[in-house]
C-alpha cells in the first residue's frame, strides 16, 4: 500500500506537449503566425550556426524505413528528436512520419520540455522551406510547384505563403487521392490550388518547385529537361542513403545550397555526384558569407534533409508558447536527499 508520498517539485515535473495540446496551441497562435514565428527562429538558429555542437544524425535503417536520433546543443540548451520514416505505413493507415522530442538545460542536465514532433517536424520543415526560398528564389515568385501531395505538402504551401508572397499553387501526386484532398485544404485556406496530371503540367508556368515524395528508393520526380531558367527548387524528400528525387544531370545545372554538407552528401540529392561536386551551407548565406542567387536566370536548389538545429529552433520556440495549463509528466526522480535514491524507493511501501 502506498501511502505519504513526498509529491515532486515544480523542477521535477516537466511540461508535455501532447498531440491535443500542440493542435490547441496552433490554433490559439494561429498555423500561418506560427509558420512565420518558426521561419525567424529558424533563421536566428542559423545565424549562430558555428555555437551549436553538430554531427549527421545518428540512423538505424532497415529495407521499409529509418529510425532516427537528431542532437544538438548551443552549450547552454540540448536538444534531440527521435523520428521515424515509414513510407508503407500509409497503407496500414499510419503516418509515415512520427516524432518526438526533448529540449533540456544543458547546466543540469534537466529536461525543460518533452513534445511531440510529428505536426512539429512538418511546420519546421515547411518554415525551413520558406527560409531557403525567401533567400534563394527570385523576389516575383508567386508560383508554386507541389510535387507531392502527402502529410507535408499544405504546411509548405501555406509556409511559402506566409513568408515569401506565393499565391498560386500547381499540385501533382501519383496518388489522384492525396491531390484532391490538398487541392480541398488549400482552397479552403483562401490558396487558388490547381490540381494537374502530370509533374510536367504541374511545373509550367512555376516559380519555385518543391519536391516531397516519400518513396524509399531513387526516383526521378524532375528530369534536368522539366526545368528552366531561374526557378528555385526545394528537394526535400530525399533524405536518407539511396532515396532521391531529382535527375543527377539537373544537379549539374543548378546552385546547390544545403543545411549540414557531411550529412546531406550521405542522405540528400548530393548522394548521386561525386564528392567535390561545390555546395554552400545555407547558414552561411543568411550571415552573409556566401552568396545566393546571384542571377534571375539561375537555378537555385536547396537540397533539404533536415537538421537537428531546426528541431532545437522549433523545440525552444514551442517552450516559449507554453500555456500555464500545459500538462506536465513526473518522470525524474525527486527524493528528499538527491544522495538517497534508494530510501525514496522504500518509502513508497
Amino acid at each position: 500500500m502506498m501511502r505519504d508520498l513526498p509529491q515532486p517539485s515544480a523542477q521535477a515535473l516537466v511540461p508535455f506537449v501532447s498531440v491535443a495540446e500542440m493542435m490547441a496551441t496552433l490554433h490559439r497562435i494561429g498555423l500561418e503566425s506560427a509558420l512565420v514565428d518558426l521561419t525567424a527562429r529558424i533563421e536566428a538558429e542559423f545565424r549562430r550556426w558555428p555555437l551549436f555542437d553538430k554531427t549527421p544524425r545518428v540512423a538505424a535503417h532497415s529495407p521499409i524505413g529509418v529510425i532516427e536520433l537528431m542532437p544538438t546543443s548551443d552549450g547552454s540548451r540540448y536538444a534531440f528528436k527521435y523520428v521515424n520514416g515509414h513510407p508503407g505505413n500509409t497503407r496500414a493507415g499510419l503516418q509515415t512520419v512520427t516524432a518526438f522530442g526533448v529540449l533540456a538545460e544543458v547546466a543540469t542536465g534537466y529536461p525543460l520540455l518533452i513534445s511531440e514532433m510529428t505536426l512539429l517536424t512538418a511546420l519546421r520543415t515547411a518554415a525551413t522551406s520558406a527560409l531557403a526560398t525567401r533567400a534563394l528564389a527570385r523576389p516575383d515568385a508567386r508560383v508554386l510547384a507541389l510535387i507531392g501531395n502527402g502529410a507535408q505538402a499544405e504546411f509548405q504551401a501555406l509556409a511559402l505563403r506566409a513568408v515569401c508572397g506565393i499565391d498560386q499553387v500547381r499540385l501533382y501526386d501519383t496518388d489522384p487521392g492525396a491531390t484532391r484532398k490538398c487541392a480541398r485544404n488549400l482552397r479552403a485556406a483562401g490558396l487558388q490550388a490547381i490540381a494537374c496530371d502530370s509533374a510536367e503540367a504541374a511545373i509550367q508556368g512555376a516559380d519555385v518547385i518543391t519536391t516531397c515524395t516519400a518513396d524509399k528508393r531513387n526516383a526521378t520526380v524532375l528530369h534536368d529537361n522539366m526545368v528552366g531558367a531561374g526557378v528555385h527548387i526545394n528537394a526535400i524528400g530525399g533524405d536518407c542513403p539511396g532515396k532521391t528525387e531529382l535527375a543527377p544531370a539537373l544537379l549539374s545545372r543548378a546552385t546547390t545550397f544545403v543545411e549540414y554538407e557531411p550529412q546531406t552528401r550521405v542522405e540528400g540529392e548530393i548522394q548521386q555526384v561525386a564528392p567535390g561536386y561545390p555546395v554552400t551551407e545555407l547558414w552561411q548565406v543568411l550571415t552573409g558569407e556566401a552568396a545566393g542567387r546571384t542571377a534571375s536566370g539561375q537555378i537555385t536548389l536547396f537540397d533539404g534533409v533536415g537538421f537537428a538545429i531546426e528541431d532545437f529552433a522549433a523545440l525552444g520556440w514551442l517552450y516559449d508558447q507554453l500555456d500555464p495549463g500545459t500538462a506536465r509528466l513526473d518522470v525524474i526522480a525527486d527524493p528528499d536527499d538527491p544522495r538517497d535514491l534508494y530510501g525514496m524507493v522504500m518509502r513508497a511501501r
